[in-house]
């Protein structure tokens, strides 16, 4: 079965909680953001500490957890922002 990889890139809290700006996960083909996230979670020793459905970005766009991914893109995780 095809592999699909992709680069996890983490920021603000979820860098700190991790201790990881960016990672590497592998899914087996078809798969969806939900999926990468998934094993990202499951990679990381702190991986539990993320949230199952975060705000993504594919490949600089708003991704939804349904949406495929292919291999070689990159997915960043967004934590919320809070501002005044």
């Amino acid at each position: 079965m095809h592999a699909i990889r992709v680069r996890c890139r983490l920021f603000a809290r979820y860098a700190e909680v991790t201790g990881e700006e960016e990672v590497e996960v592998e899914v087996p083909a078809p798969a969806t953001v939900a999926d990468a996230i998934a094993a990202l979670r499951a990679q990381l020793a702190e991986g539990a500490r993320l949230p199952p459905h975060p705000l993504v970005a594919r490949n600089r766009a708003h991704a939804l957890p349904t949406d495929p991914i292919a291999d070689g893109d990159e997915l960043a995780l967004l934590p919320p922002l809070a501002g005044g």
